[in-house]
């Protein structure tokens, strides 16, 4: 299981990647495993959309389940990953990298501290595992 050190993590799965203020998001490798093959990928929020933590910023289809992703922080969309729609494979080949979601520019930098760290995630996944 690949758990990126710099990236924060959600209980529900999603990724935070912070560069300055601007925030990359996306979905863990747990919840691509989980998910299986991804066949759909819908980004619902658009450049310049302002968007609350806790908000369904994307939703993603597999041969499996369909889940929602929601935004981990506050912000301003910056960029969507237009890529996504046409390829929805990155999301299992390249969970941490091409298939990044959408990038905000953060409204409240401190909600961060509110998400776990790479060992706190590989805890909470050994944890829910058992």
């Amino acid at each position: 299981m690949n758990v990126p050190a710099d990236y924060k993590y959600t209980a529900t799965d999603e990724w935070v990647k912070v560069e300055g203020k601007t925030a990359t998001i996306g979905v863990s490798d747990y919840a691509q495993e989980q998910l299986s093959d991804v066949v759909f990928v819908e980004v619902v929020l658009a450049e310049g959309d302002s968007a609350k933590k806790g908000t369904t910023c994307a939703t993603i289809e597999s041969v499996k389940a369909a889940a929602d992703v929601n935004l981990p922080v506050s912000g301003k969309v910056v960029a969507v990953n237009e890529d996504l729609s046409k390829t929805p494979e990155l999301v299992n080949t390249d969970p941490y990298g091409k298939a990044w979601m959408l990038k905000l520019e953060m409204s409240d930098p401190a909600e961060l501290n509110g998400l776990m760290t790479a060992a706190d995630y590989e805890k909470f996944l050994k944890d829910r595992s058992h």
